[in-house]
């Protein structure tokens, strides 16, 4: 009998594209188990071929407490577990998995039957996260970097879009109706992070950026969430006139097509820049309070641009200073490096 395999995925959107090459590894060794992928994010993961059954983890503690039941009612031979929370391995106990993986932190292996301690010094996010495999008896950490990639880069995120003709011209719509013709030549400017404001690069910046995009011949289009609505209006204001925006308009399981129709995305250090790397898109990113080396997005183009300050990365969700880490980031060096990637 096959072996049952839960895999609690991350909670944040970046975290679970950085996730993909383990959850590929662990598929293309176990081609015969059941494979059950939990998380925030899982349902996005349909198409990938990674999961057998993909499911949504509850907020309501009742509803973990049913979907609890039910998996311990299946069994689990394994529970790996990419968040490293204390609250991810006391699930995992209760889903009776006979093993249980992850990373000694947060007080929480008692809960666990297998508990590497974090690496020391840490590894990027990518590998991290293909380091938990091991126990399993999986190793990626081995394969043959792409000889395409920076040397140090085993390991890849890559997301599949598949042929879906609805999805495509539901993205044809979004565009049109932003006054976008097909084939333009556009590059992203998302202007959000969940994170907190100190990822956020001030809307000044922004629209003055938009406004030297179009002067080079490039097609800004403005991103987000609904959240960021008041943002994109400051960014308008500081660019001197309209740029089209999709701010709020998009959804999840459009976005991977979306990002695929731009040349290049500029952002924060967001999951959005890790979905656009990951379907092939250029990416342009601005790392202030984190740390480049731990959450860069992988990609054939991407590029980061962060400043040596003396109190980054902090990792904190709201700057107490000056925010001297993004804003010493110029609009001028950020065109640069979007002409540069899409050249």
């Amino acid at each position: 009998m096959s072996d049952h395999i839960v895999v609690r995925t991350p909670n944040w959107l970046g975290d679970t594209v950085m996730a993909l090459p383990m959850l590929t590894a662990l598929r293309a060794a176990r081609a015969d188990a059941r494979i059950t992928l939990i998380g925030r994010w899982a349902p996005l993961l349909a198409g990938q071929g990674l999961g057998d059954v993909l499911l949504p983890y509850p907020r309501a503690l009742g509803a973990r407490r049913r979907m609890a039941v039910g998996l311990a009612a299946e069994g689990a031979d394994w529970a790996v577990l990419l968040p490293s929370s204390f609250e991810s391995a006391l699930a995992a106990w209760r889903w009776g998995a006979r093993r249980r993986v992850g990373y000694a932190i947060d007080a929480r292996g008692i809960f666990l039957t297998d508990a590497p301690p974090l690496p020391a010094p840490r590894l990027h996010q990518v590998d991290e996260y293909a380091a938990l495999l091991e126990p399993l008896g999986v190793t990626t950490m081995d394969a043959a970097p792409d000889s395409k990639l920076r040397p140090e880069w085993k390991l890849r995120p890559e997301w599949k879009l598949r042929k879906d003709a609805e999805a495509e011209a539901e993205v044809d719509e979004l565009l049109a109706g932003a006054g976008i013709d097909a084939g333009t030549a556009l590059v992203g400017l998302h202007l959000g992070a969940a994170f907190g404001s100190s990822k956020l690069w001030p809307a000044e910046a922004f629209g003055r950026l938009g406004r030297q995009l179009l002067e080079a011949g490039l097609r800004p289009v403005l991103l987000g969430t609904k959240d960021d609505a008041d943002t994109a209006a400051r960014v308008e204001s500081a660019a001197g006139g309209p740029v089209p925006s999709l701010v709020g308009r998009d959804r999840p399981e459009l976005l991977p097509r979306l990002l695929a129709r731009l040349r290049c995305l500029v952002s924060g250090d967001t999951g959005v820049a890790h979905l656009a790397a990951a379907v092939g898109v250029a990416t342009v990113t601005l790392f202030g309070p984190t740390d480049r080396r731990l959450t860069a997005p992988r990609g054939r183009e991407a590029r980061v641009l962060d400043r040596a300050m003396p109190c980054a990365p902090c990792f904190l969700p709201t700057c107490p200073i000056d925010h001297i880490c993004l804003t010493r980031i110029t609009p001028e060096v950020v065109l640069h490096e979007v002409q540069s990637a899409v050249a």
